[in-house]
């Protein structure tokens, strides 16, 4: 077999069966990546004689005699090809694990492709950007900036790693070559509930390249978490890295670890495991009732398990005021019921890792994660080891929206790592991503609200059961940020809050975008909507009356008021008003008598920071070329962090962004990072390298007055320069006087995540609905944000898009389909609808003009806030074409259509 890759000839022979894919990545050539296959998603796009194809799903030998390209070599010399370089400039990416083969499809296409994107770029998806960025770069559209020495906050400049993301030479999880690496494949459970009585595994040891098999038997028995928080105490201690009692379909039963991958997949196909099977519950509101089978028997408040003979988990009450009083005494009231579908995080690069021991017995775990220190201490405490012999890094990571604050993969890899003292990997392939990993939280939320006949609230209830599944990771702390800002942001004398998660026999739920409110929003905001019909006033005047402002208490009944939250900077109310201009403004097309058009808006309040503490630390130091190298823990995929950090710590510093070298997300490093999570990364970590560069530069004023003898007060840092009256001392000279007296220049800077800002967003749909077929149309998309002073508008823009866009994809037509079992159905994209290109309308952003007195440089989050009112404003347009309330996502047309035809015929 011979075949030409990037120019080069190959003369190596696949083995039987192997796809194209995999038989490029032995070759090096890692910008072929994995996402689905099954041909669904378009990372692994390559050029075959010049036309993209899906190389996941072309068996190798096919390949032969023809010329292959990967992203490496499209362009020549090592130069950039047009189509990257306008990636480049377009910085039509975020996390771009999708980029590589996003841009060997756009590089491809013809002028008459170009016409239908949509149709042209259906085979690669997208899950961070909402594909704007992506058409900028089609279009040849320039969105990035330059910036003067000591200017870069507040500038839109390109990530860091733009070069070697439209290169592909950024480096994934997985993106590496080990000697001796062995396999990891595990065995699931068929079974929704079970006791296993045994594993006999003779047969799959006796496979040829199986190196081992590892049951319950073989795991420590410390119970934990797969959730990460620094606080644990925040979530029950019910798992366990392999357990004798099953729970869910899909949950881990034993992991063989094999030469390679075919070997541990037939071993567990041969693995004969002797069930006992036990009652199963699936739905949520049963689970919790009398008679029902009890998960998890064993747990009690010791494991911060709130009642575990009736499945509940975790739980809320509380009321302040009379509710049901007011309720009786309003002008208006309202209440329904709603409820909301599992939603998978569809992150591209799935959950995996790859671990080892080093010569000095140091356990090292390289992982797509967002919280490699949080996860360090848990593999330490599981394991018994000391956390300096646990080293947790991060290259880049592909996607993550909360997924991957979790613990799914790293501990059975530890354990095998530390049984076979040899490199192992695990990488979940997309069905286990779909079945074994973490969902939103379904939730039922009923509403009921009331008001005074000039349009003031009287009172607000909430009701919540939430379905964490199987295991409880997240539960407590979701519920409770479900419960919280999503009533806090009205002003009303009477609220009652009723909140529960239980457990079921199906696939756990965990940490998601928006965290809970996105679900409790959908039913709170509709009451809102609701009450204004009612009265006759208009959806933004009735928020505008009942709406928070800084000097109001924000206030939930739930235990889950923190004093150190505050209106660090406040723009909800320059929000409505943009969006309502912007509305106002927007084009109003006329459509046939079929099509019924409606307008709606929703908004949501988010704390910047997850209570109880986010810490992180950010050391900085000249180097000797003048240069500086800064060091912080947080992990970037695709959120901006690594950009808004070379920002501060430039600004803070008078220096370039070039002149910052970035080390990040390794335990190895030292410091502590909590975790880029919970709208975390800039302003915790943000805080911390403003406070380290701050430090460093007024140490190296200082060391610049002494050597200098001027003035302290005289000296001050331009132009990658210290002056002192009328010297100047460029910073490459100071690093060699320093290093002269034996000194370097450095600084370090910590944030504890307290006290806490609050960002604000409002969205507006137009839409159109079909009423003789339940489609939907979006006409006009527009969301305004209170994001302080943007830190890099363009990544910021980038940020609400893309939480707009995963959010349409939930509110129209994502769900994980879960059977009368507790089976996923659907664990596949072909399956489940991501939006495509032709899916997304494009959003109008704009941003309300505030500076936050807490965040760093006046910067406040902006990752999952833009996430949270899309539902609840489409489910309000939907109302305000139809006259019909519809009370579940998603707004399928085949979901519509019912009470369209009951309602029009």
């Amino acid at each position: 077999m011979s075949l030409v890759v990037n120019g080069k000839e190959f003369t190596e022979t696949p083995r039987p069966g192997q796809c194209l894919r995999t038989w490029l990545r032995e070759l090096g050539q890692f910008s072929v990546k994995k996402g689905c296959d099954a041909g669904d998603c378009g990372a692994c796009t390559v050029l075959l004689d010049g036309e993209p194809v899906h190389s996941c799903i072309i068996p190798a030998f096919r390949a032969d005699g023809h010329a292959i390209t990967t992203i490496e070599g499209l362009a020549p010399d090592n130069g950039a090809h047009p189509m990257q370089q306008a990636f480049f400039d377009a910085q039509g990416f975020q996390c771009g694990f999708c980029t590589p083969g996003m841009i060997l499809t756009c590089a491809s296409l013809d002028q008459a492709q170009r016409q239908d994107l949509g149709a042209s770029l259906k085979g690669n998806l997208c899950r961070c950007t909402g594909y704007r960025s992506i058409e900028d770069a089609l279009n040849g559209k320039s969105n990035i900036e330059d910036a003067a020495a000591g200017d870069a906050f507040g500038r839109s400049l390109p990530a860091p790693a733009s070069p070697d993301v439209v290169g592909g030479t950024a480096r994934y999880t997985f993106d590496t070559a080990m000697d001796g690496l062995l396999h990891v494949k595990l065995l699931r459970s068929p079974h929704p509930h079970a006791r296993i009585v045994s594993i006999d595994k003779a047969a799959a040891l006796a496979v040829p390249g199986v190196q081992g098999v590892l049951t319950h038997e073989d795991a420590p028995t410390k119970l934990f978490s797969t959730a990460r928080h620094e606080v644990v105490e925040m979530d029950p201690d019910d798992t366990r890295v392999l357990d004798s009692v099953v729970r869910f379909i899909g949950q881990k039963v034993a992991a063989v670890i094999a030469d390679s991958e075919a070997a541990a997949e037939e071993g567990c196909r041969l693995l004969v495991v002797d069930y006992e099977l036990l009652p199963a519950v699936v739905e949520p509101a049963e689970a919790i009732g009398p008679g029902a089978p009890v998960i998890h028997p064993d747990k009690t408040a010791q494991h911060r398990v709130a009642n575990a003979s009736r499945n509940i988990v975790a739980e809320t009450h509380g009321e302040f005021g009379d509710v049901a009083a007011a309720l009786a005494a309003s002008a208006v009231t309202w209440e329904a019921t709603f409820t909301t579908q599992r939603v998978q995080h569809a992150a591209l690069e799935t959950h995996g890792a790859l671990a080892w021991l080093d010569a000095a017995g140091i356990l090292n775990v390289r992982s797509s994660t967002q919280t490699p220190f949080l996860t360090r201490r848990a593999l330490a405490e599981i394991f018994d080891l000391s956390q300096d012999k646990v080293r947790v890094f991060c290259a880049r990571v592909g996607g993550g929206f909360g997924g991957k604050q979790e613990m799914f993969v790293e501990d059975i890899l530890a354990l095998a790592a530390l049984k076979t003292g040899r490199p192992v990997k695990l990488e979940f392939t997309r069905e286990e991503q779909f079945i074994a990993s973490s969902t939103r939280h379904p939730m039922r939320v009923t509403v009921k609200a009331g008001a005074t006949r000039d349009g003031k609230l009287t009172a607000l209830q909430l009701d919540v059961l939430s379905n964490t599944g199987a295991y409880g990771n997240h539960a407590g702390p979701v519920l409770f940020h479900a419960c919280a800002e999503s009533i806090s942001v009205y002003n009303c004398p009477n609220k009652r809050i009723d909140g529960v998660a239980a457990y079921t026999n199906t696939v756990p739920s965990g940490a998601f975008r928006g965290y809970g409110l996105p679900q409790t929003l959908f039913a709170l905001e509709a009451a809102i909507d609701e009450l204004a019909s009612q009265l006759g006033i208009s959806p933004y005047e009735i928020r505008r009356r009942n709406i928070v402002h800084p000097g109001d208490p924000m206030r939930t009944p739930a235990d889950t008021t923190h004093a150190d939250v505050h209106y660090g900077s406040y723009g909800l109310d320059q929000c409505l008003d943009l969006v309502e201009r912007a509305m106002a403004e927007g084009a109003k097309p006329h459509l046939p008598e079929e099509w019924l058009t409606g307008e709606g808006i929703a908004l949501t309040m988010i704390d910047t920071v997850p209570p109880d503490g986010h810490f992180a630390e950010s050391r900085i130091f000249l180097r000797d070329d003048g240069g500086f190298e800064l060091t912080v823990g947080t992990a970037e995929f695709g959120n901006g962090t690594s950009t808004v950090h070379r920002q501060i710590a430039a600004t803070a510093l008078a220096t370039t962004v070039d002149r910052i070298r970035l080390l990040q997300s390794d335990t190895a490093h030292g410091g502590h990072d909590t975790g880029a999570y919970g709208s975390a990364g800039t302003f915790v970590a943000g805080r911390a390298t403003q406070a380290a560069a701050e430090n460093l530069a007024a140490e190296i004023k200082a060391f610049a007055a002494a050597s200098t003898r001027a003035n302290l007060p005289a000296c001050m840092l331009e132009d990658e320069t210290a002056v002192c009256g009328e010297q100047r001392l460029a910073y490459a000279d100071l690093a060699a006087l320093a290093r002269a007296q034996g000194k370097t220049l450095g600084a370090s800077g910590n944030s504890s995540g307290t006290p806490r800002s609050v960002a604000f967003n409002v969205q507006g749909f137009r839409v159109a609905v079909n009423k003789a077929t339940g489609e939907l149309k979006i006409l006009q998309s527009v969301q305004a944000a209170d994001a302080g002073r943007l830190a890099n508008p363009m990544q910021c823009r980038g940020q609400v898009e893309g939480g707009v866009a995963q959010a349409l994809g939930a509110a129209l037509y994502e769900e994980m389909a879960i059977d009368e079992r507790g089976c996923v159905v659907n664990p596949k994209f072909r399956d489940y609808h991501i939006p495509s290109f032709a899916d997304v309308p494009r959003t109008q952003v704009l941003f309300a003009d505030t500076t936050d007195t807490i965040g760093p440089m006046g910067a406040k989050s902006m990752s999952e806030s833009p996430y949270n009112p899309v539902a609840a404003a489409l489910g309000n347009a939907l109302a305000d074409a139809t006259g019909i309330r519809f009370t579940s996502t998603p707004f399928k047309p085949d979901r519509l259509w019912p009470l369209l035809r009951e309602k029009f015929g």
